[in-house]
């Protein structure tokens, strides 16, 4: 209002106060958006026609002369170019926190797929997607957990050197810990050389396709233990090792424990107890599973009675189950071969054998009698 007043009364043309209208313009949609830029302009263009109208005498002067008018030209476009220089100011200003907030974005995505080594799926879900921690808060669930760890480890330990023992320990982890993300378990921690899993709780599939999931682990693991024990012959380990597992099926708490500054994913209760008691009184080799896990899976899997076993915690016998293997590979049609014995370990599983690789295998197996044929065993 000051602004439209003085130039009318000092005379100045209608042609400079449009000028001036249009330099706020510029200056307070930088400033404050377009909403105030369009306020602004109407209030200030009805200002300057009202002042003309109400001021006619103040206007009615010689015309400007030439020099003014390059003047004032001069003056918007000094200013106009100061306005464009810092935009320019704030245009890079805002790519290069735009560049900063991508760098940081794709450094904490980086930072929560490394977690993934040491992070159960659900922790990592939370953190990833931002979901609020009661997600993460203790419930019961109905899991099927599985123990397992090889057998006369401890004796080994003391006959290897660290090297070769970090070595053995993390190859056959590894190994382990492939076979049971592919069927679709929670990797809950690992005790040495023992290994803690469970299903039904990151994706439930359900209780008979989680306790499935579980025991056609287990019999993974037991079958992948000969293709272990001939790698590790390869590299000097003569003394065989073996393993025994571990599995019931019942309700456990799931959940954050822990304190304030350290806190772990995992399950507690009964169930989890009497896993690692089956899995403590398995033989070499030996699947025990818990008679809940068992009543879900015996119309696939092949099991033995083994009677009931007082298991330490539980004031009652526990029912136990030895399993066999899966009632599809029994008798002569079983999809498997395996031998072994010194210097010789065969396991073929035609299940899992694609038809592109049949040929190569053929081609192996062919050599490998061939060279047998050939040598003079003494």
């Amino acid at each position: 209002m000051i602004i439209s007043v003085l130039l009318a009364i000092a005379g100045i043309p209608l042609f400079v106060s449009l000028a001036t209208l249009i330099l706020l313009s510029v200056s307070s949609i930088s400033a404050h958006g377009f909403r105030f830029m369009c306020l602004q302009t109407l209030l200030f263009s009805g200002l300057i026609f009202m002042t003309h109208t109400l001021l006619p005498d103040a206007t009615i002067n010689p015309p400007l002369p030439v020099a003014t008018h390059i003047i004032i030209a001069a003056g918007m476009l000094i200013y106009l170019l100061f306005h464009s220089w810092l935009s320019s100011v704030k245009v890079r200003s805002i790519n290069r926190l735009q560049q900063q907030a991508q760098q940081q974005k794709q450094q904490y995505a980086q930072l929560v797929n490394n977690m993934t080594s040491y992070l159960p799926p659900r922790v990592h879900e939370s953190l990833s997607t931002g979901q609020p921690h009661t997600s993460l808060q203790p419930r019961r669930k109905r899991l099927t957990v599985f123990f397992s760890d090889i057998e006369g480890f401890t004796n080994i330990t003391d006959e290897m050197d660290p090297e070769a023992l970090t070595a053995l320990l993390n190859h056959y982890l590894d190994e382990m810990s492939r076979i049971a993300l592919h069927f679709g378990g929670t990797i809950d921690k690992f005790i040495g050389d023992s290994l803690m899993v469970y299903f039904g709780d990151h994706r439930p599939q359900g209780d008979r396709r989680d306790a499935l999931a579980a025991v056609s682990m287990a019999i993974a693991m037991r079958k992948h233990m000969k293709v272990l024990r001939q790698h590790w012959r390869s590299k000097g380990i003569r003394k065989p090792l073996n393993i025994r597992m571990g599995i019931s099926t019942g309700f456990c708490t799931v959940g954050n424990f822990g304190t304030a500054s350290r806190m772990d994913y995992t399950i507690i209760g009964g169930n989890v107890n009497l896993a690692s008691r089956l899995e403590s009184r398995a033989g070499t080799n030996q699947i025990l599973i818990a008679e809940e896990t068992w009543s879900l899976v015996k119309d696939v899997i092949l099991c033995r009675a083994e009677g009931e076993v007082q298991v330490k915690g539980i004031p009652r016998p526990v029912p136990v189950y030895e399993v066999m293997d899966f009632r599809r590979d029994l008798g002569a049609r079983k999809s498997y071969v395996e031998h072994e014995m010194k210097g010789f370990s065969l396991y073929l599983d035609t299940t899992n054998i694609q038809s592109y690789d049949k040929e190569r295998i053929l081609k192996a197996l062919k050599d490998a009698s061939e060279k047998l044929k050939d040598r003079i065993i003494v």
